[in-house]
């Protein structure tokens, strides 16, 4: 395998997937602004988009890759059969959590959002729009054991493209508001559900190569199952710990008008990157590194290991420089238009400012946890999560009274600091991760790379800085033009300081 390449496939598709997604959160942007029906609407798509994440971005990898892949040895039979009875689990418990959750829908917000309550036409439009989105969690669901088998095969493309269609149907929905005015937002959440159907769909057209699923209720819930599972939710909760913390987050922010809007708009635009730096590395990587750990093959882990969390700094150190120079730049051009006003702007960019400050570590919690995951170890980085968890709850009831919704993104990116630190000591404690002299002096010139873009970067944002005002028409495209050519110059300026090689995209690993 060749991680450059494969994680290129990866956040190519990735790329696309949070382009498309941005012009549709553009358009969401300009037709619900950040009022009460777009606060309404980002709780009832947040819940599912967030299990989406839980479960499509690496997480159900994390248990299912390594399990799958000790099968998968022994015969494609012995694979068959374990994937089939996670299948069937696993459809069994979707319909039964989706049923309880459609019943008790009113309690179920009043948990997410307990803010609402104050407003009852927010909260029993949350109550209806939530209750069409809900059943996206069974399809995407589906869809991520579908994609975990074909990341187990070392096929990434189906895989990471799938999510576009959840795009392209929610900006076609979008684009018909003209016609549907009050009920933008009911047909919006219509669309996340239909749009969940489509993409099972299409995932099962690649899959069947690998592996054809069985309905039945006739089979036995083995030893090798039950592992699985135990490993499953500790890896769920580890994996997914920044978009626990934002929905965390989310439950906090509701109790302050508009704070759900603001925050939303933040998260968009950070995990851009982390979708590159983070979940694409940790995912490609996973597969290949368990085999390697199985055949305990130390030479090949270290070297796999230390160019990972490498590529990974090189991705998210001057992307964390970028939004901390130009948070408000980049806020304005990319969503302050129509009904998101300049208030909207500012207030967004403050919470990408601080999210900014946390984009390194929620990228190097993906790949560290995967160094974990790869040898069938869920449970370490679940209590690290879990205690990260707490302490950003901690943080943010308390912090909250005084300065509002920005506590959330502070105290998101305080935790998930705290988790790395605790999660990179563990393993060099443990000798899973033996950090390579060759990885410090790759740092050493990444940073200054990143230094010397940072000031490029500086430069032509005060040079352009009337393109970039919110009254500016060519905003949008003045910071495209100005992030592609920030770009080109830190690829230049690493390769003089060789902080990246040409050669590094053809290494196998």
């Amino acid at each position: 395998m060749n991680l450059i390449k494969s994680t290129g496939t990866f956040s190519f598709f990735t790329l696309i997937s949070r382009i498309l997604g941005y012009c549709r959160d553009l358009l969401i942007a300009i037709y619900l602004g950040s009022g009460p029906i777009a606060d309404a609407f980002f709780v009832a798509f947040r819940i599912p988009n967030t299990f989406r994440r839980l479960f499509s971005e690496g997480t159900f990898n994390a248990a299912f890759v390594p399990s799958y892949s000790s099968q998968l040895v022994l015969g494609k039979n012995k694979s068959q059969i374990f994937a089939n009875k996670i299948f069937n689990l696993l459809l069994i418990s979707l319909l039964l959590i989706i049923l309880i959750i459609e019943i008790f829908m009113p309690t179920f917000i009043f948990i997410i959002a307990p803010g609402f309550t104050e407003n009852s036409d927010k909260l029993n439009l949350t109550i209806s729009l939530t209750r069409i989105t809900f059943p996206f969690l069974l399809f995407v669901s589906l869809s991520s054991f579908f994609s975990a088998i074909l990341n187990s095969h070392n096929k990434f493309a189906a895989a990471a493209a799938a999510p576009i269609i959840l795009n392209i149907f929610l900006i076609l929905t979008l684009l018909f508001q003209s016609y549907l005015n009050d009920q933008l937002v009911y047909y919006l959440s219509y669309a996340v559900t239909i749009a969940g159907i489509a993409q099972l769909i299409l995932l099962f057209f690649f899959i069947r190569k690998f592996f054809f699923p069985n309905i039945t209720l006739n089979f036995k819930i083995d030893k090798k199952v039950k592992i699985f599972f135990n490993k499953l939710l500790p890896s769920i909760f580890s994996s997914g710990v920044t978009q626990i913390n934002i929905l965390v987050g989310t439950i906090i922010a509701s109790f302050q008008a508009s704070a759900v809007s603001y925050l939303y708009y933040a998260d968009r635009i950070y995990q851009i990157n982390l979708a590159i730096a983070g979940i694409a590395i940790g995912t490609v990587l996973l597969p290949n590194l368990s085999k390697h750990i199985q055949s305990k093959n130390k030479k090949k882990i270290n070297f796999i290991q230390n160019k990972s969390l490498e590529f990974c700094l090189f991705l998210s150190l001057p992307a964390t420089a970028a939004l901390l120079i130009a948070s408000e730049e980049i806020t304005s051009s990319l969503f302050g238009y129509g009904s998101f006003d300049p208030l909207s702007v500012k207030n967004s960019a403050v919470a990408l400012f601080y999210f900014a400050l946390g984009l390194p570590a929620f990228s190097i919690i993906k790949i560290f946890s995967s160094f974990l995951f790869a040898r069938h170890n869920t449970k370490m980085p679940f209590y690290f999560s879990l205690f990260s968890v707490f302490m950003n709850i901690a943080i943010s009831l308390y912090f909250f009274n005084k300065i509002g919704f920005i506590i959330i993104p502070i105290a998101t990116t305080m935790s998930s600091w705290f988790n790395a630190i605790i999660l990179f000591i563990y393993l060099i404690n443990k000798k899973y991760f033996l950090l390579n002299i060759n990885l410090l002096k790759s740092l050493l010139k990444i940073i200054l790379s990143t230094g010397l873009t940072s000031f490029a970067f500086s430069s032509l944002i005060k040079l352009f800085n009337e393109n970039l005002n919110y009254e500016s028409e060519y905003k949008l495209i003045a910071i495209i033009f100005l992030v592609i050519l920030t770009f080109i110059i830190y690829i230049l300026i690493s390769l003089v300081t060789k902080a990246f090689k040409i050669s590094d995209i053809n290494l196998k690993y």
